[in-house]
């Protein structure tokens, strides 16, 4: 049997201060489960049952983000690519964060294994 999770990867690079950086985090992993739900049921429930496993990562730029989305879209993993309203600190449409999964951690692990982890 598999275990599952979500990870997602934020950007360094944009001094987001820790406020704005959990809300980042967590409009992306809301997102990336709401679409879980409804693309692959099974594995959304899962790691629910699985106490909903995640992980946040370090990502240094705006290419880096975009080169994971790329790969969660070719290995079919639900994600949620996060763009910045602009209404506190950072302009509108500024990426922030991928959420990645949830998805059997041998399949996420395939697209941010590599990422360090992020540490305040």
């Amino acid at each position: 049997m598999d275990d599952h999770k979500q990870v997602i990867a934020a950007r360094d690079d944009l001094g987001m201060s820790s406020g704005k950086l959990a809300v980042q985090v967590a409009h992306g992993s809301v997102g990336a489960a709401e679409k879980a739900m409804k693309e692959k049921k099974e594995w959304f429930e899962k790691w629910t049952d699985e106490n909903r496993k995640k992980v946040v990562v370090r990502v240094s730029n705006e290419d880096d983000l975009r080169r994971l989305r790329d790969k969660a879209k070719d290995l079919g993993v639900p994600y949620e690519f996060v763009e910045d309203a602009g209404l506190t600190e950072l302009p509108p449409g500024t990426s922030t964060v991928l959420a990645v999964g949830p998805a059997p951690d041998r399949i996420v692990d395939k697209i941010t294994g590599d990422l360090p982890l992020w540490r305040g």
